[in-house]
Parts: C-alpha cells; sequence; structure tokens
C-alpha cells in the first residue's frame, strides 16, 4: 500500500511520508471545515435549500480537492470561497435581484473562462494587467463586508435610521452567544491551535443552546439530497447584458484569489523554483473545473483555500494530504443536523434575523483579510487612493462590483491626469471602459 503510494504522489521524491500527509491534511480540514457550516448559512439566504447546499458544499470541496491532489499533486485543498458566497448572496441575488438559479450560471460561465484561460495560458496577461494594490484593495474589502455581516448578523451591530448603524443591543442572547465565539477562536489563534474558528462556533452554539436560542435537531444523519440546487443553473439568464459584470467579476475574484494563495502556500512550503510554481497550470486547471463542477452542483465558485498553509506548516508536501483532506470534507455529508442546528437564525428585538452562531467565524476571517493592507504603496497617491476607494466603497455600497468598478475608474482616471498612462494596462482600459458604459446606462 505504501509503495503504491510513494508511486502515485511521489513521497520519498518529496521528502515526506504516509503518517506526515495524512496529520497534515486532518490539520487543513480542521481548519477550514468551518465552510461546511457557514456556507449553507450565507447561500440559505438567498432561498437555496439548506440542507442541498451543505451536501454541494462537502460534494464540490471534495472533488476540487482530490482534483489539486491527482492532477498537480500540491497539499493544497480547494472549497467554495468566502467572499464569493457573499457576492452571490448579498450583490447579485439581493442587491442586483437576480435568482439564485442565474448566480449559479454565472458561477458555472466564469468557470468555463477560467478553465479556458488556464488550458491557454492567457491568465498571466490578465494577472498582470490589474495593479498590485487594487487587488490587495479588493481582498481587504471584501473582508471589510464579510465583516460587516458578521457584526450584523452577531447583533453587535443594528441599524440606525440617523446614523446607518449603532452599537446593537448588547442584552440580547445572540450578542453574547457571537462574543463568547469570537473570544474563545482569538484565544485560540493566539496560542495558535488548529481548528479554532470551528471550536468558537461549537461554542456559540452551545451557549445558544443553553439560552433556548438554537433547538437541538440531532448530530448524524443520512446525506442529504443535493437535488434542490443541483444541475438548476439559469445559464441564458446569466448571459444576458444586465448581468455580464457579475460573471466577470466572479471571474475576478476566481483569477486573484487562486493565484493569490496558490503563491503564498508555494512560498511558504518551497515549493516554488527560480520564481516559479512547477505545474502551476495543473493547479490553476484543477480550480477552474472545481468552479464550473460548483456551478452545476449549485454552489458558488471554488478556490484553492489560503488555510492549507496550516497543513504545509505540519509537514506536507504531496497530494496525498488533499486525499484525506477531501475524504474528511465528504463526511461532513452526515452531520447535516448539526450543520442545521448551526446555521439557525433568530429574530433580534429589532425583527431582524441574527445568526450568531456563525458570525464569530465571519468577523475572524475578515480579519484575515485585513493583512492585505500591508501590502499596500502607501507611499504613492496613484496606488493608495484606488486602493483605499476600493476597500471603503465595497463594504459601505454593500456591493463588490461596485467597489471593483470605482477602484479600476480611479486607477485610470488619476494615471491620465498624472501622465503616467503609459503604465495602464490596455486590458484594465478596457475593463475600466465597461464598467463607465455600465453606470452611464443604469
Amino acid at each position: 500500500m505504501n509503495g503504491t503510494l510513494d508511486r502515485v504522489f511521489r513521497l520519498t521524491e518529496s521528502g515526506t511520508t504516509v503518517r506526515t500527509e495524512v496529520l497534515a491534511g486532518l490539520t487543513t480540514f480542521l481548519t477550514m471545515s468551518y465552510i461546511i457550516f457557514v456556507q449553507p448559512a450565507v447561500l440559505s439566504t438567498t432561498g437555496m435549500d439548506f440542507r442541498a447546499v451543505l451536501a454541494a458544499t462537502c460534494i464540490v470541496s471534495a472533488i476540487g480537492t482530490y482534483l489539486m491532489a491527482f492532477l498537480a499533486n500540491y497539499p493544497i485543498a480547494l472549497a467554495p470561497a468566502m467572499g464569493h458566497n457573499f457576492f452571490f448572496a448579498f450583490t447579485v441575488v439581493a442587491g442586483m435581484g437576480y435568482s439564485w438559479q442565474v448566480a449559479l450560471g454565472a458561477v458555472f460561465i466564469s468557470g468555463i473562462l477560467f478553465l479556458l484561460m488556464s488550458m491557454w495560458g492567457i491568465r498571466e496577461a490578465l494577472v498582470h494587467a490589474i495593479p498590485d494594490s487594487l487587488k490587495r484593495g479588493i481582498a481587504v474589502g471584501i473582508g471589510l463586508l464579510i465583516t460587516l455581516v458578521g457584526l450584523e448578523w452577531s447583533g453587535l451591530v443594528a441599524g440606525n435610521p440617523a446614523t446607518l448603524v449603532t452599537l446593537g443591543h448588547l442584552r440580547e442572547p445572540a450578542v453574547w452567544m457571537s462574543a463568547a465565539g469570537i473570544l474563545v477562536t482569538c484565544a485560540l489563534l493566539v496560542r495558535k491551535w488548529r481548528g479554532a474558528i470551528i471550536a468558537g462556533i461549537l461554542t456559540s452554539t452551545l451557549i445558544g443552546l443553553g439560552f433556548g436560542v438554537v433547538h437541538y435537531h440531532g448530530i448524524v444523519s443520512a446525506p442529504p439530497s443535493i437535488a434542490p440546487v443541483a444541475f438548476k443553473l439559469d445559464i441564458r439568464g446569466a448571459l444576458s447584458l444586465g448581468a455580464v459584470p457579475v460573471i466577470f467579476t466572479f471571474f475576478l475574484l476566481d483569477l486573484f484569489d487562486s493565484i493569490g494563495s496558490l503563491i503564498g502556500i508555494a512560498e511558504q512550503g518551497d515549493f516554488m523554483r527560480d520564481g516559479q510554481l512547477p505545474r502551476a497550470r495543473e493547479a490553476l486547471l484543477a480550480d477552474a473545473i472545481g468552479t464550473t463542477v460548483s456551478g452545476l452542483l449549485g454552489n458558488s465558485t471554488v478556490v484553492s483555500y489560503i488555510e492549507s498553509a496550516t497543513g504545509v506548516a505540519e509537514g506536507a508536501k504531496t497530494g496525498l494530504a488533499n486525499v484525506v483532506t477531501g475524504t474528511l470534507m465528504l463526511s461532513g455529508l452526515f452531520f447535516a443536523p448539526l450543520a442545521q442546528m448551526i446555521g439557525e437564525g433568530t429574530k433580534s428585538a429589532s425583527g431582524l434575523m441574527l445568526y450568531p452562531t456563525v458570525a464569530p467565524a465571519l468577523i475572524v476571517v475578515g480579519a484575515f483579510m485585513m493583512r492585505g493592507v500591508g501590502r499596500i504603496d502607501w507611499n504613492e497617491p496613484l496606488e493608495y487612493i484606488p486602493a483605499f476607494i476600493t476597500i471603503v466603497l465595497i463594504p459601505f455600497t454593500f456591493s463588490i462590483t461596485d467597489g471593483i468598478a470605482f477602484g479600476f475608474i480611479s486607477y485610470v482616471a488619476l494615471a491620465v491626469i498624472s501622465g503616467r498612462w503609459r503604465k495602464l494596462h490596455w486590458l484594465l482600459i478596457v475593463f475600466t471602459g465597461l464598467f463607465l458604459v455600465r453606470y452611464a446606462t443604469l
């Protein structure tokens, strides 16, 4: 058995063992398993079936993770991306008024585009077209949006007619549940414990059971059906003129997240060779196929998970770790009652729906995504002003698309005004023109 695994995953050549890969795969799973509970809570706000989304999350995560293992032999797990799910639920469906079926169609088409780009090698041109400051600004802005939703779902922040937002009602049980989850998560992160986010979620859930906010539904059951969301995508609706920016945004987010995560994990794991990532095309191909399958089976964009860095830190070097992680993700299919209990909402005193059990995960993930701020050049106005506009408009307009659009427009405008228009990539100019046409025709 070990000999077969050694041949398939080149364990000896990579300087690792079966035991190391198994333990590292388990570590990655513990770090990213929160998505099993958070994803259905987010997408079910669009009217999608909670249990079906959970099943789709486990299945597409496993498929993408296995693809990375066997196509690229890297210990980099894949799953539906935080941020992309919020764009899907709150911008495309709630904000722009499209059905979740159209949103799935946009995910599928963006996956096909990414697949073609990965096969033809065009992705490098697209990556170089967008300034680094805007890429980092987009990630930070999405992190703030996720945090804002987490604060709202926790009850720590509430609406106010005069100031738009204000401090919530701190005596509500939901607030105490979320606060305890945040405290536990942060304490474990400080102590560098694996599974800190999932521990925070479980803490909030246990306290919610005590308050009567969360109701026990059981722990395990037969896997739920994926039928309510699988193959329900509306491709024709997604190809309508108004939905083209949605496809474009899904595509860009997938591109940035995938390449950023791949490079970050590869540098940590010493996978880079002369500044290049071997088998990068195969890795991006796994990501693209994963997103395409995700759109078909009823889920948002799949990306390489930066949480895989925890497994790499434990010694993972090959796709065998991914096989372990993917198999454990599939085991989540049997915990649908637990997930439904964790994702259960409750009404606040003002009548708003709160989700205090998953709110801590959103707030902490938002903190993770803020790290990109330090990599923006704050000594160059042409770089930091468009990045700042992107960062603030994404949460303040509650729209990832609008934040990206105004970031692009401001960058191009300032480059032209300052006489540095020659540094603009032609693709950036094309994208900016498309955004201007969109706003002119609204």
